[in-house]
């Protein structure tokens, strides 16, 4: 017999979202291990996992772990992988046209090779880019908003929410619905930033900084491109690799192997990328394992406590207040921006769900169309508020420090740009279009 969920066992969910925002700034050298990460996960995850069992929802946590959270890590790794096997060197000249163009293109592949893969693929080649400009630290701050978050919404490859609603049944082309939000935000953060850009390159920049600018030029390479077939071969597998495409997927009697058929391709991926880029070009990209392992160990307790959460506000979303698209764009957004992004969106994803389907409108992945875009926008967009709301984040931060650039502290970059800057497009864009 299965009972309620009690909301007494939302109390880990909270506890491992909590300790993932305070422990980095509390036990900074303790939290750095990935063991430590594993262990809290564990004694988070595993009294859950008992507590389900109990009152006869095993199969909820079984769908979970093995359904959700093994093909997001298997995404998120093979992404990691093949974007590592990709390293670009040269120097042109930092103009700001340039710089915008740059951002502009990282925006848009941000949907296809996800958000961290666009960072991590184009940050250092920016850094180096613009080496000899006095003036960075603004490129590095739109960088932020513009490919490492707000360029992902238009496939389930571009954010780990949007991947984690695609698992929950929402179409590989849905997201393509999100294209005018998308277009929208993404040209009017590309024509501040080019504003910004060139009043400091006219106005401020000293004039020995841009001489050497345009005399210290070096010819755009790239390395690994047997890579760049490896990420088409990860949105095929993607797109066309689920049960939509291949009904025998979803079949309960489905063996192993077709279950996880997308799995098994991104696997060989991983090998294939592995055995085929020099190691000399992963070296180059400073690339290791401990970021993705961090993720992995992370994710099982977040996939692990989330599981009880995300039943409650569904059995009880029709009771929490939240009806209208604009509640849920700034509600999701509001948690992304503070908490990790992907379970706000599974936690309002099953609010959503909760609610009854109004009469005569097709329902996606059992949400209400317009809710599941304001929950998808306000995931999405609002990571960019602060250094932890995405993952991204804090990666391009630290690369910017290690080549001297002296980043605003974690409240500096809330007030001094997020606030003022990235909120009044993003209300902008709700009043618009939500």
């Amino acid at each position: 017999m299965t009972h309620q969920v009690q909301i007494w066992a939302l109390i880990p969910f909270v506890l491992m979202l909590g300790g993932i925002a305070v422990f980095p700034f509390i036990i900074k050298e303790w939290w750095e291990k990935n063991s430590n990460k594993l262990i809290v996960s564990l004694l988070l995850g595993i009294p859950v996992a008992a507590y389900l069992f109990k009152i006869g929802l095993w199969g909820d946590f079984e769908e979970q772990m093995l359904f959700e959270y093994i093909p997001f890590i298997m995404l998120l790794g093979s992404l990691f992988v093949v974007t590592g096997g990709l390293h670009q060197t040269g120097d042109v000249a930092a103009k700001p046209w340039i710089n915008t163009m740059i951002m502009g293109a990282g925006f848009a592949a941000a949907s296809f090779i996800g958000t961290t893969g666009a960072a991590m693929l184009l940050i250092r080649s920016l850094l180096e880019i613009n080496k000899q400009r006095k003036y960075k630290v603004h490129t590095v701050l739109f960088f932020i908003a513009i490919v490492a978050n707000c360029g992902g919404v238009l496939s389930p490859l571009g954010d780990p929410p949007l991947f984690l609603l695609y698992l929950k049944g929402v179409k590989f082309a849905w997201f393509f619905t999100l294209f005018k939000e998308w277009l929208f935000v993404g040209s009017v953060l590309l024509l501040l930033y080019f504003i910004v850009d060139m009043v400091l390159y006219f106005k401020y920049e000293p004039k020995e900084n841009i001489h050497a600018d345009n005399t210290e030029i070096e010819p755009i390479r790239v390395k690994g491109k047997i890579n760049i077939l490896y990420l088409i071969a990860i949105i095929a597998s993607v797109a066309f690799v689920n049960e939509e495409y291949i009904p025998a997927m979803r079949a309960d009697n489905a063996p192993i192997y077709i279950k996880y058929l997308r799995e098994i391709i991104l696997a060989a991926i991983i090998a294939l990328s592995l055995l085929t880029t020099k190691k000399g070009v992963r070296k180059d990209n400073g690339f290791t394992w401990t970021p993705i392992v961090e993720v992995a160990v992370l994710f099982i307790g977040i996939f692990a406590t989330m599981t009880p959460a995300l039943l409650f506000l569904k059995e009880n979303a029709s009771m929490l207040g939240f009806t209208h698209p604009w509640q849920f764009f700034y509600g999701t957004g509001s948690l992304s921006s503070i908490l990790d992004n992907a379970p706000t969106a599974m936690a309002f994803y099953s609010m959503g769900s909760g609610l009854p389907a109004p009469a005569g409108i097709d329902l996606v992945a059992g949400v209400e169309p317009v809710i599941l875009r304001a929950i998808a926008l306000g995931a999405v967009f609002f990571g960019s508020m602060t250094y932890i709301g995405n993952g991204p984040n804090f990666m391009v931060k630290s690369i910017a420090e290690e080549h001297g650039i002296k980043m605003p502290s974690f409240f500096g970059y809330i007030f001094k740009f997020s606030l003022i800057v990235l909120l009044p497009v993003y209300i902008i864009m709700q009043l618009i279009f939500l």
